[in-house]
């Protein structure tokens, strides 16, 4: 059984404290917890907004038109909100398996200021801009 971490409300990750100690675990749990159900919630809310204006008849075309760009974008976001969940999952089995926090090329620690602003991301800072120099080089192929 898990034992629960007690976590202050103010409690921000230090550099001064030991990398992924359990109170930074936690606090990064919580943090993407937080962040899936607030993305949860809003496709939940798109979904009806969707099926209650999808029974609407407009008679203007350009009307139309704009309900249905504006239809086309948010399901195009959602879209992105989606992947963005399987992101946060993943980061989540990250935290549980051990490797959270850790860069997936270089095995080193990512740095705190990048995980609490980004706390998907699997590659530190320099490894990152590596592998988009070296994407863009094979890109302009």
């Amino acid at each position: 059984m898990k034992v629960e971490v007690f976590l202050p409300e103010d409690y921000r990750p230090a550099e001064d404290e030991p990398f992924m100690n359990e109170r930074q675990l936690e606090y990064f749990r919580r943090k993407l917890n937080a962040w899936k159900n607030d993305i949860l919630t809003e496709s939940r809310d798109t979904i009806e907004g969707l099926q209650d204006s999808g029974s609407r008849n407009i008679p203007d075309v350009a009307d139309r038109a704009s309900e249905e760009t504006d239809r086309a974008l948010e399901l195009r976001t959602r879209d992105r909100q989606r992947k963005l969940v399987s992101k946060i999952d993943a980061a989540l089995r990250r935290i549980e398996s051990g490797e959270f926090g850790y860069c997936e090329s270089t095995g080193e620690p990512i740095s705190l200021k990048r995980l609490d602003a980004r706390p998907i991301a699997v590659m530190s800072l320099e490894a990152q801009e590596r592998h988009e120099r070296r994407e863009k080089v094979h890109r302009d192929d």
